[in-house]
């Protein structure tokens, strides 16, 4: 998106040194960015970053951020991965690495939000400050803090659209949910069904899909879904990869004008999706500002023991559709593409 890629408000610095090496670690991927030149506010801090998978373009945008906001304190980023969306193990050995290497913080996207905290608890221990991204633990105060979107509030959000979106057709639902165990799928799934105004369980739901939030896994359990519920009229995606796969399916079963597609994320593949009216709604979010304001809060930490006053800091949402619905604030394909990422 060139100079639009990122909202000029959300960026944290210019990059100041380049990509240094690579991490080969058991169960996850990883890199190292080394500390910038210049002021050396934070010289000597190293930062971790522990990001669900390394090629999804949500997590690719939040490790280029933090990377940026690292080089812009001085600090070094080690960045590593799961090997893929669900991979705890991977993200406990590399949690283990990170506490090896002296980091002296360490931002995580949990994989599984209860299975992580055992080794989140024994990072504390040892005096390294831990803040979720994106993901909330279970329980949440297992870290430090968490900076994130309210993912209830946006699964609200997207499900209102939806419903005011399918007028007065009676609700024929799909739903093609993320990871088990996830609290960001938990939150959106529950979200979404409150602003939709269904309960769980209700008849209205016709079908539903865990997709790990991949397009080929959603592609392919939509096609299941379309098999045995061809009337459905409404579908709830995690994020926008499930909902071009779902897309892709629902072309191919010669539906596209049958269905009404949420979902949420905001990147500029997802809010093109929205113009060229693949998808109709998205919720954006900003995990730029995620990543900044994580890194703020361990630099400041290592300074002076400083830890954020809350434990939630939301990191915001908003609507992108341009097939507003009466009484739902939203923005326009145009205000997402400059605010859109990746």
């Amino acid at each position: 998106m060139g100079t639009n890629r990122r909202a000029a408000s959300l960026r944290v610095g210019a990059l100041a040194a380049a990509f240094a090496a690579t991490i080969a670690l058991a169960g996850c991927s990883g890199s190292t960015t080394p500390a910038a030149s210049g002021s050396g506010a934070a010289s000597g801090i190293k930062i971790g970053l522990i990001t669900k998978t390394d090629s999804n373009p949500f997590f690719v945008e939040m490790r280029e951020s933090a990377k940026e906001a690292a080089e812009e304190e001085g600090a070094e980023l080690i960045a590593l991965a799961g090997a893929f969306d669900g991979d705890n193990e991977g993200q406990v050995s590399a949690i283990e690495n990170l506490v090896s290497q002296g980091v002296k913080g360490i931002l995580i996207t949990p994989n599984s939000s209860s299975g992580i905290i055992s080794a989140i608890a024994n990072a504390r221990a040892q005096g390294v400050i831990v803040i979720a991204l994106d993901t909330a633990t279970d329980p949440a105060d297992a870290v430090d803090a968490t900076f994130a979107t309210d993912n209830k509030a946006a699964g609200v959000t997207q499900g209102k659209w939806v419903r005011g979106a399918l007028g007065d057709a009676a609700p024929q639902l799909l739903m093609l949910d993320g990871t088990p165990g996830s609290t960001v799928d938990t939150f959106r799934h529950d979200g979404f069904l409150e602003g939709f105004g269904l309960k769980e369980g209700d008849p209205a739901i016709v079908g539903r899909e865990y997709t790990n939030g991949d397009q080929t896994k959603a592609q392919i359990a939509m096609e299941n879904l379309l098999q045995r519920a061809p009337q459905a009229n409404a579908l709830y995606t995690v994020n926008e990869p499930a909902a071009a796969g779902a897309y892709a399916a629902i072309q191919s079963a010669g539906l596209t004008d049958k269905i009404t597609i949420g979902s949420i994320d905001g990147s500029c593949t997802g809010v093109q999706n929205v113009q060229k009216g693949i998808i109709g709604a998205t919720v954006m979010q900003f995990p730029q500002k995620m990543a900044s304001e994580g890194v703020a809060a361990v630099v400041a930490y290592a300074k002076d023991g400083t830890k954020p006053a809350e434990n939630f800091n939301d990191t915001g949402s908003a609507l992108i559709t341009d097939k507003p619905v009466a009484g739902l604030d939203s923005k326009d394909t145009a205000w997402g593409l400059e605010n859109c990422w990746g």
